[in-house]
This record gives C-alpha cells, sequence and structure tokens, in this order.
C-alpha cells in the first residue's frame, strides 16, 4: 500500500518539476520567413526543422501538387536539421504557397504544413484553399495501426509473461494443454503484428489509404529508414522466439528448469522488449537513454504482470490442485508486487520523458489520453489489493479444501477482473503510441 501511494505522488512530483520535452520534427523556421512579401519568386528556400532529418523523408510541393527538389546547404548545417528547396520561377501569380511534410525519424509520426509568400504588395493574407492543401494522415489507418499495436502488446506480455510464469513459479504448467496452446497463439499473433505493423506505421507516415499499407513500395520506402530497421530486428526476434518456444514445448517441465534454455529465453526477451520499445516515443525526451531503460522496465512489468494473470486464470486456477494452488498463487501475488512497483517507476520516467509539463496532461489530447491510463490503473490496483487480500487470508483454506470450487471462485473473478481491465490499458497504450505528443 505504501508503494501504490507513493507512486503517483511521483508520477505528479516528476510532471511539475520536469522541463519540456520535445514531441516529432517540427518546422522552427524558413527563410524567406513565412507571410514575408518578396517581389520576385526565390531560388531557393530553406527550412530548418527542430531535429536532424533525413531528405527522403522530406517532402515539399508548390501549388498543384508539384513535388520540389530538395538539397542540402553547402554550409551552416552541422546537425542535418536544414534542406533547401529549390523553387521553380511563379509567371503571372500572386503568391507563392509551399506545403511541406516531413516523417519523424524515431518513431516514423509525420507532420506536416504550409508556407505562403506573397509576391506583390496587393496580396491578402493566405486564403482557406491554402489551409486546406495540407495532408493530413488517415484516420482509418491510425485506427487500424493502433489496433495492430495492441494486438502486438498482447502477444507480447502473453509470450513474455508466460514464459516467466513458467520458469519461475509454474514448471509443471509446461504440460497442460491450454498453457500450450495461450504461448503458441500468442507467438503467432506477435509475429503477424510485426509484419503487418510497419506497412501500416509506413502507410500513416507517408498520409496514404489503407491499402497503401500493403503494397511492396510500402515496406521498401520504410526498410531504408530507421523505424524500418528496428521493424525488421522485430520480425527477426519472433523468429527466434519460435525456437525458445519449440524447446519449450518439446522439453516440456525439463526445459523449463534448465539453465541453458533460461538463458536463451532471456536473450529473446530482452530483444523482443527492446525492439518494441524502440518504435515508441522513449527517445524522444531530453534524455532518451534513461527512456530506453525505462521503457524496457515498463514493458517487462507490464508483460509479467499481464501473462502471469492469463495463466493463473486459464491455466492454474481451473486445475485447482493444492500444490499448484500453494505455490504458484502466492509466488504471483509477490511478482506482481514487483511489477506493480516497477511499472509505476518507469512509467513515472517516461511520463517526463515525453509529456515534459503538468500543463500537457490537460491541455493536450496526448495528454488526456494518458491521465485516462492512469485512472483505469488506479482501478486495476485496487481490484489487484482484493487478490492480495484473498491471498492472505483464504489461500491457505483453499489448500486446506483442496481447491473447493466455492473458496476459490472469488479469487477467479478478482484475476478475471484485474486481467479485462489491464486489457484496457493496453488499448490506451496502442493510442498513445500511434498519438503525436504535446498536440
Amino acid at each position: 500500500m505504501r508503494l501504490w501511494a507513493t507512486a503517483p505522488a511521483a508520477v505528479v512530483a516528476l510532471l511539475l518539476f520536469a522541463p519540456a520535452a520535445s514531441a516529432h520534427t517540427e518546422l522552427e523556421s524558413s527563410s524567406p520567413k513565412d507571410g514575408t512579401r518578396i517581389t520576385h519568386t526565390p531560388a531557393t528556400v530553406r527550412l530548418t526543422f527542430s531535429e536532424p532529418v533525413d531528405l527522403p523523408e522530406v517532402r515539399v510541393t508548390a501549388g498543384g501538387g508539384q513535388q520540389l527538389p530538395l538539397s542540402r546547404p553547402d554550409h551552416g548545417d552541422r546537425r542535418g536539421n536544414v534542406v533547401e528547396v529549390s523553387v521553380p520561377r511563379m509567371v503571372g501569380q500572386d503568391r507563392l504557397a509551399l506545403v511541406w511534410r516531413v516523417r519523424d525519424m524515431e518513431d516514423g509520426h509525420p507532420t506536416s504544413g504550409t508556407l505562403s509568400f506573397a509576391l506583390t504588395a496587393k496580396t491578402k493574407d493566405a486564403s482557406a484553399s491554402d489551409a486546406a492543401a495540407v495532408p493530413t494522415p488517415s484516420d482509418s489507418v491510425r485506427t487500424v495501426w493502433a489496433a495492430a499495436r495492441w494486438a502486438g502488446y498482447l502477444a507480447l506480455a502473453l509470450y513474455v509473461g508466460g514464459l516467466v510464469f513458467l520458469a519461475l513459479l509454474w514448471p509443471q504448467g509446461t504440460q497442460d494443454r491450454r498453457t500450450r496452446r495461450i504461448l503458441t497463439l500468442a507467438w503467432a499473433g506477435g509475429l503477424a503484428a510485426s509484419l503487418v505493423t510497419p506497412g501500416l506505421q509506413g502507410a500513416y507516415g507517408a498520409m496514404g489509404a489503407l491499402g497503401d499499407a500493403f503494397h511492396l513500395a510500402t515496406y521498401r520506402d520504410l526498410l531504408g529508414t530507421e523505424v524500418g530497421i528496428v521493424s525488421a530486428c522485430r520480425v527477426l526476434m519472433w523468429v527466434l522466439a519460435a525456437v525458445v518456444l519449440a524447446a519449450l514445448l518439446q522439453g516440456s517441465e525439463r526445459a523449463a528448469r534448465s539453465p541453458g534454455w533460461r538463458v536463451g529465453a532471456l536473450a529473446v526477451t530482452l530483444g523482443l522488449l527492446r525492439t518494441t520499445g524502440m518504435a515508441g516515443h522513449n527517445a524522444e525526451g531530453t534524455h532518451p537513454g534513461w527512456g530506453a531503460v525505462a521503457d524496457l522496465v515498463h514493458l517487462l512489468g507490464v508483460s509479467v504482470w499481464l501473462g502471469g494473470l492469463t495463466l493463473l486464470l486459464l491455466g492454474v486456477l481451473p486445475r485447482r490442485r493444492p500444490e499448484e494452488l500453494s505455490a504458484a498463487v502466492s509466488g504471483y501475488s509477490a511478482l506482481a508486487g514487483v511489477s506493480v512497483g516497477a511499472i509505476a517507476v518507469a512509467g513515472a520516467v517516461l511520463a517526463w520523458q515525453v509529456v515534459g509539463s503538468f500543463g500537457a496532461l490537460f491541455h493536450t489530447g496526448y495528454g488526456r489520453l494518458l491521465l485516462l491510463k492512469l485512472a483505469i490503473l488506479a482501478a486495476v490496483l485496487l481490484i489487484a489489493q482484493g487478490s492480495r487480500s484473498w491471498v492472505r487470508t483464504r489461500l491457505d483454506i483453499a489448500v486446506l479444501l483442496r481447491g473447493n470450487r466455492a473458496t476459490v471462485r472469488p479469487f477467479i473473478y478478482s484475476v478475471a477482473a484485474e486481467t479485462g481491465l489491464v486489457l484496457v490499458v493496453l488499448a490506451a497504450t496502442s493510442l498513445l503510441v500511434t498519438s503525436a505528443p504535446g498536440r
């Protein structure tokens, strides 16, 4: 209870005193400046972004959708933040309008905007048609992307958490048919999500339609970026995860207790967690190294918590074997407490990294979604406290009564409710990952 009371206070304190963190790649300035009245069409327009950008990730179009050539300046750009746009001469027009779009190098999120320059003294301010020309990401692509991310997070949690639960608390569960089916489905779902998600992310970043997510060109364009490399590594880790799972299913309890298998499972688990976290927002703050560590701990904590809950609910409790209830339930109660503590501390660090200020929690869509996630998490912790109370006061009775159905039933309901709400938390997490901080 002290830990759960301290964690929210730590989150609030970090957000109150944290400096503002950067969100996504934005246009800081242009030369000429946006809205400037100029006598003739400039040969080039210089764009300065808030972060380093790759030229293939930047797109600038003039009136009519004509894509303009881009280049790096000869000097004055040591960080890679500046792009020069070659502009064709405008004849018979009184305004030059440029539409820019850039995809973030870290997580693939797009940002866009317009620049407008008056070519005569009589020109009025930018028209509504210029603003309407700004491309926006597809809502349908974002919805499907969020759903795929949710499926990926769920598969990761069931796979990683299931392996941890079997290795530390319930090795004999490797022979349970339902448990083996859960792990197999989790692996298949994780591999499928890792294959589909890059295409959806690429289509979203390119502001394309849902059908573009399944085009080979989308994957080819994405593989040349940092996001694409991470996605390819994640697919490779899921392939290696199949080897770990096959060894467990073949060796059963002997494999789960084997030091060699545990070392291999640990390596694959860390690879899956890290490549999943690298596709999020953890590297966007003022201390990306801390964000990476916090994200790894956060994902591991959630995986151990949810994966253990699932195997407890669908594997251990239906069997109602006294020796398994005594060892697995009490052991998981302690493991879940450690996981919740890790989630709270790591979540506070991530909130500091990404949100950056207390005011952003209430004045941005990302912040409000984060508050909703925290509210649901608080409800989960209240239910979890009821489960822990049952373990302290009723577990011994349940063991003595050899898993009597009436005695175990309240605990089953509590675990089921806790599992369902954690799935909602995962859904909120998926929406956060596909949202732009600070907007």
